[in-house]
């Protein structure tokens, strides 16, 4: 059997959830609607990055940022163990007032990753509330080297928007290529340079991001499904394991039973 273990579970801070994982599975690409920071506690793996092609090893500190096309897969058979900690956009905001992107995949500073442990043993105590959103600003900042990227042209920031926020609304290539003003081939060979995506894969994407943040709430499982545009329930279970690692009734259960203790408490 192939070792693979994946939890994620909400924090003290509203919109930052923590996972624990080990696994010697490959991870497809995919994105998220967050910012991640996390460490690599053991094993190694290669991964595409927005920065191009990465090697990790234990005690890297890794980052992804919102949107960022990525993958993983083991150097070995030993597989890799991990810990991130994913902020909702919002939540970045709120805690460093800024959104700029983390412009290292990848960063080997032991005092770093110290400080990225006490961290993720403290996230989830909400007696240290105060403390450890201190720390998660120092360390965000630390990361934080403001890469200049371009942005996308005008009209595809559009089309991108218009998936975003309405991502179970069927639309085709030509009206996306109608709302950018450009032909359809143009609009896919300038849609893939900012994305790193076809249209349809990030419109799955974005389903998927939508149909996370539901599951969360505390949403069936196909009740989820259907408000976030997928097929049904079963093509929500196959993408959502295929990027995360864990099935979407694990990720809801690990909220709810979380819920269920902070309520007890």
């Amino acid at each position: 059997m192939i070792l693979h273990d994946v939890q994620a579970r909400p924090t003290s801070i509203s919109g930052v959830i923590a996972v624990t994982a080990r696994s010697a599975r490959g991870f497809a690409r995919h994105t998220h609607d967050q910012f991640g920071i996390g460490l690599v506690e053991g094993g190694a793996q290669t991964s595409a990055s927005g920065r191009g092609q990465v090697w990790v090893k234990a005690g890297d500190l890794i980052t992804v940022n919102p949107g960022e096309v990525h993958d993983g897969l083991p150097m070995d058979d030993r597989g890799r163990a991990w810990r991130m900690l994913y902020l909702d956009p919002e939540a970045m905001a709120g805690l460093t007032g800024r959104q700029e992107e983390f412009a290292f995949p990848v960063l080997r500073q032991p005092g770093l990753a110290e400080r990225f442990r006490r961290l993720f043993r403290a996230v989830r105590d909400p007696a240290q509330g105060l403390a450890t959103e201190a720390e998660l600003v120092v360390l965000s900042a630390a990361l934080d080297d403001r890469p200049n990227r371009p942005a996308p042209p005008a009209g595809v920031t559009r089309a991108l928007e218009a998936l975003q926020d309405d991502p179970a609304r069927p639309v085709s290539l030509a009206d996306l290529a109608a709302m950018a003003g450009l032909t359809q081939f143009h609009f896919l060979r300038s849609f893939a340079k900012a994305t790193g995506l076809t249209p349809h894969a990030f419109q799955m994407q974005a389903r998927l991001h939508l149909a996370r943040r539901l599951i969360a709430s505390g949403q069936p499982l196909s009740a989820a499904a259907a408000e976030a545009g997928f097929a049904d329930q079963s093509h929500l279970t196959r993408l959502f394991s295929r990027s995360y690692g864990m099935s979407p009734g694990r990720y809801g259960r690990n909220f709810v039973q979380d819920r269920g203790r902070a309520s007890r408490g």
